[in-house]
């Protein structure tokens, strides 16, 4: 995230980006509706605009797809601002939203007991006490809160007897087995060492927004689970202490096959980290060794959100990273040998997002066909951007990228209905299958604005087959396991993650499309304790639970 004034736009993106506008053959079925008020959906956004443009006003916030009460349809959780000196001075509060399950959902704010009034940037999810109920993470400017699930529809605030208050400027979290000892640890982004009273006023005339590098930087946490509903900050001890870190997004997944979760975190104008995990314990910071600390230039960029996902089905996670405008959102793929490749510019994803400032992004087979397309929310931080740039808006559209099967993605958002008039400044995402029909469905947080929930319709006229796990040995939620299938010789690979995108948390049920296959060959489960799990064939169209150590 960057404010100075930005460079105009060159005639040769213009011209490729015009080119990638042109939409893949039409053989697109699917079409994304936007069912946010008729789900009956009343949230919005309170940014908290004050007119002394604090750098807080910028960030906005996420959001979750979650299954709270366990009846098999997932509920949504907003995270919202809140009133700063200057400014309105109303009672936000984020909510929670149960889902009916004949597509409507109700605000259960106030019996959950989850209305969190901090100012918010993001939430987490997990069940950190292995009880079978989902428990919440919500990160705050200066103070995070952390919700235990009481397995009645209420939740309890126990961020103090946890020990997990955070008490800095966070943005993303995660949760995260990384020591496998089979409960559920947390990691923490935490963005600037900023308290309003830092607050500068920068450029001249319109009074541009004080970017980040104005202000300095803040260490992550890693939060050790103790096992009895306590937590120890082992930062330090783990490896991660750098407070030159500036970070918004976090992706965790296994980068290089090695059996444990690793972290990458992108920062703003700063260059990115990528932890290894050891297996020890402790993470190597290997991001310069890797190749995904800086850009293809060889210089730090205004990373928002990341992801990882296995877009070309070779069995090792890719890397996305989205950023400022002026920069392109930077596609990495992974070799195999421990080392990625920028591939923005080969896979046609970069250029387009050169005008954009890129947040929330996911890996995620929106058609069904096997082969995972690319999601990203675009919006502007400037609210008066096009007063002084007038190739750049606040409103922005959000981009989704089909995959081609060959190294490259097309464009297809305004051709599915994603918000072609880039009518809303987005930010955080999320993504499931809320209705349980075998499609992915979209969640966006709108900075100042009401949410977007998009609704798949056709994407599961292709077949399907949902996996959900339960660990015993492992996290209950088995956070890190990794599943394979087969179907019709074709190899996916996806993996259960505490955390990806930006400042959201998303369903933790792995959704695999399988083109018109009749059947799943050969399914795998690698759980975080080593056992492993073997099915086949297996009928399609349907959701499946597996239990570690047993019978589905």
């Amino acid at each position: 995230m960057q404010s100075n004034v930005v460079k105009c736009l060159p005639v040769v993106y213009s011209i490729i980006i015009a080119a990638i506008l042109t939409p893949s053959s039409a053989q697109e079925t699917v079409h994304f509706k936007d069912v946010t008020y008729e789900s009956g959906i009343r949230f919005r956004h309170f940014l908290g605009r004050s007119g002394k443009r604090y750098i807080l006003e910028t960030v906005g916030s996420g959001c979750a797809f979650f299954d709270y009460d366990n009846d098999g349809y997932l509920d949504i959780y907003f995270v919202n601002g809140a009133s700063l000196p200057g400014s309105r001075q109303i009672e936000a509060k984020n909510a929670l939203y149960r889902n009916n399950g004949d597509g409507t959902f109700t605000d259960v704010t106030e019996t959950a007991g989850v209305g969190d009034k901090g100012y918010g940037i993001g939430c987490g999810v997990g069940d950190y006490d292995n009880d079978g109920f989902l428990d919440l993470y919500v990160t705050n400017f200066r103070r995070n809160t952390l919700y235990h699930n009481d397995g009645d529809g209420s939740f309890s605030d126990v961020t103090e007897q946890a020990g997990v208050e955070c008490e800095v400027w966070s943005s993303s979290c995660a949760f995260i087995d990384y020591d496998q000892d089979g409960d559920l640890d947390l990691y923490v982004v935490n963005y600037l060492d900023f308290a309003l009273r830092d607050h500068k006023k920068c450029g001249k005339g319109l009074r541009l927004d004080c970017g980040p590098s104005e202000y300095p930087g803040a260490s992550d946490r890693l939060y050790r689970n103790n096992g009895d509903g306590t937590f120890t900050d082992v930062t330090k001890a783990a490896g991660i202490f750098n407070p030159e870190g500036k970070g918004l997004g976090i992706a965790c997944g296994d980068y290089d096959n090695d059996g444990d979760m690793d972290i990458h975190i992108a920062n703003d104008d700063t260059r990115n980290f990528l932890y290894r995990n050891n297996g020890n314990g402790t993470f190597s910071d290997v991001a310069l060794l890797v190749g995904v600390g800086f850009s293809e230039h060889g210089e730090p960029e205004g990373g928002m959100g990341t992801s990882f996902g296995d877009y070309d089905n070779d069995g090792y996670l890719d890397l996305v990273v989205t950023n400022y405008q002026d920069q392109i959102n930077t596609l990495y793929h992974n070799d195999g040998l421990g080392l990625f490749s920028d591939v923005s510019h080969i896979s046609r994803t970069g250029p387009m997002s050169y005008p954009s400032v890129a947040w929330g992004t996911a890996f995620i087979d929106y058609d069904n066909d096997g082969w995972s397309d690319l999601f990203v929310t675009n919006g502007h931080l400037l609210d008066n951007v096009e007063k002084f740039d007038k190739t750049s808006t606040y409103k922005q559209p959000n981009f989704l990228f089909r995959n081609q099967r060959d190294g490259t993605f097309t464009e297809v958002g305004e051709v599915l209905g994603m918000d072609s008039d880039g009518s809303m400044s987005s930010r955080g995402s999320a993504f499931g299958d809320y209705d349980n029909d075998g499609d992915v469905d979209i969640l966006i947080s709108n900075s100042d604005q009401p949410p977007t929930l998009l609704r798949n319709e056709g994407g599961n006229q292709n077949n399907w087959i949902g996996v959900r796990l339960i660990g015993t040995q492992s996290n209950r939620l088995a956070i890190g396991a990794r599943v394979k299938i087969t179907a019709n010789g074709e190899v996916q690979t996806k993996e259960i993650t505490g955390g990806s995108s930006y400042a959201s948390a998303s369903d933790f049920r792995l959704l695999f499309g399988i083109g018109k296959a009749s059947n799943v060959e050969r399914l795998d489960i690698s759980w975080p304790t080593g056992l492993s799990t073997t099915e086949h064939p297996i009928k399609v169209n349907r959701y499946l639970t597996f239990i570690e150590g047993g019978n589905k």
